[in-house]
């Protein structure tokens, strides 16, 4: 059983304070680390390990300082020492928890690839972002983009179809198996809303360097 010390204060708050700039934002945009056993400190992406926990902002700089500055041992009371690959370590495991949450989605049918299906989904209104390797042929992302461009304009949108481009086919290849794509687009529903809240933790965390790698 957890003691009152333990426990972390912020547990079921909406909002979390970030151990580097001290400013509170939503839990979502935030990323909660642990103590490990062995004082190491461990990330905690889905906010489901016990005892205390810390959070920095989802940006890699954030959590670059909070590594050279080891604010986590102040934080979480304890004398832990972060890996010096820590902030490479949680760009891993996002991009991982991204394309797990693309395989779940594709198979309730809310996440789908080929260029042909993107653009249907995207001129249909359908789409909730699109996805591109970042090794996807120029000519095909400008296609798409023309595509969520058109829709914006019919539909007096202000903003078109999110579009992310982050992880080479390779990569996927790695992480997804056969369910590596060139192209893909995310469709309303759970499963397809959860893949582009991790894209946009991912994109956060890069820098926002996803969004203009685009083609916007």
């Amino acid at each position: 059983m957890q003691s009152e010390k333990d426990l972390d204060p912020d547990e079921f708050m909406s909002e979390r304070m970030c151990i580097v700039t001290r400013e509170t934002h939503p839990a979502e945009d935030m990323i909660r680390f642990v103590a490990g056993p062995d004082g190491s400190v461990v990330p905690d992406l889905k906010r489901v390990l016990p005892g205390r926990g810390c959070s920095v902002k989802a940006e890699r700089p954030l959590l670059e300082k909070a590594v050279q500055k080891n604010i986590f041992a102040r934080a979480l009371k304890k004398d832990v020492k972060p890996a010096a690959d820590l902030a490479s370590q949680v760009d891993r495991l996002l991009v991982m928890n991204m394309t797990g949450m693309m395989n779940m989605a594709r198979k309730a049918g809310q996440f789908l690839s080929g260029s042909t299906k993107v653009d249907n989904a995207v001129r249909s209104g359908e789409a909730l972002a699109v996805f591109h390797a970042t090794d996807a042929a120029p000519d095909g992302v400008r296609k798409i983009a023309q595509a969520r461009k058109a829709w914006a304009l019919v539909m007096d949108e202000p903003e078109q179809v999110p579009s992310f481009q982050m992880i080479s086919y390779e990569e996927m290849q790695e992480l997804m198996g056969d369910n590596a794509f060139i192209h893909a687009v995310a469709l309303a529903g759970q499963a397809g809303e959860g893949v582009v809240k991790r894209a946009k933790l991912l994109e956060s965390y890069r820098g926002g360097n996803a969004q203009k790698a685009s083609g916007n």
